[in-house]
């Protein structure tokens, strides 16, 4: 499943590719993509003729804030005006991609939805598994209370809530194990699998400590990884090893660099320790034995 960095990947490509991209038309290829309003003609009306204004990431969704053409009927050299629309909101699960194609061509099967300018050219989404989601949230709807998952997030990892003292007070009493609170969205947004395993080997914490055991100079150390790990993975454009692709139909440089996710039996670049897999709360979890205490 993409995780946070790819993600923002996705979001930053949508920005600077889709400058000025006006929706004329909506195909929906599968109706069950369309989480919301219940009624997919009533996605396609309210999209139409909306400016893909601007994107946001929260957790590990998608949100284009959308403006309305409020005169489109005007003349050459008049400007046009546009007024709120609300919000397009996109969740890919695990093999959701966008792709943006100049000049569109027949989709392929895994095609579920088609948005078109009056250009031809096509934002589609592609979905093999198809658990991705969309919603068109109304302006003066709430994304939080249509959305249950966006309104549970916990805070952003690059954000100033998200500091060690957070950190000790949500598992100061919590018995689970410090790998499933971050996988834990509520407790921290866009955090999976591949970022958890390899934030917990850059603080040296194994991912079997339960989370009330691990002391403050632990907590500060692995925020500081965290970050560092998505930050970095960010700049590498995601992981290879997910289904994920950006708008160019590339996937992530990040699997090259990875120190511990899907290294099983292979040398751990710190100790020559063989790098170990075993599940945690049903997710395969890889750490040195010698490195994570």
């Amino acid at each position: 499943m993409p995780e946070l960095p790819e993600v923002e990947t996705v979001r930053r490509g949508l920005e600077q590719k889709l400058n000025n991209f006006i929706v004329k038309e909506v195909e929906v290829c599968r109706d069950s993509t369309v989480a919301f309003p219940s009624n997919k003609e009533e996605f396609i009306n309210g999209l139409q003729n909306s400016l893909l204004y601007k994107w946001n990431r929260r957790g590990k969704y998608l949100i284009a804030e959308l403006k309305k053409i409020e005169n489109e009927n005007i003349k050459i050299n008049e400007k046009k005006t546009y007024k709120r629309n609300g919000f397009l909101v996109v969740h890919l699960r695990m093999t959701g991609y966008f792709k943006f194609i100049e000049n569109s061509t027949y989709p392929c099967k895994h095609t579920r939805i088609r948005f078109f300018d009056k250009n031809n050219n096509e934002l589609r989404y592609v979905d093999v598994r198809s658990f991705g989601q969309m919603w068109w949230i109304n302006k003066g709807q709430s994304l939080n209370k249509v959305i249950k998952g966006l309104g549970s997030l916990g805070p952003e990892p690059f954000s100033i809530d998200f500091d060690e003292n957070y950190l000790k007070k949500v598992i100061s009493k919590r018995t689970k194990s410090i790998k499933a609170i971050l996988l834990d969205q509520t407790i921290v947004a866009g955090i999976g699998n591949i970022y958890a395993d390899e934030s917990l080997y850059s603080a040296g914490i194994s991912p079997f400590r339960e989370a009330r055991t691990i002391k403050k100079n632990e907590l500060i150390k692995l925020r500081e990884s965290i970050v560092t790990v998505l930050k970095k993975s960010i700049g590498s454009g995601g992981t290879t090893f997910s289904d994920f692709r950006d708008l160019e139909g590339e996937n992530g440089n990040f699997g090259l660099q990875t120190n511990v996710y899907r290294r099983t039996g292979k040398e751990c670049r710190k100790c020559g320790n063989l790098i170990e897999r075993q599940k945690i709360t049903g997710r395969s979890t890889h750490w040195c034995p010698i490195c994570q205490k």
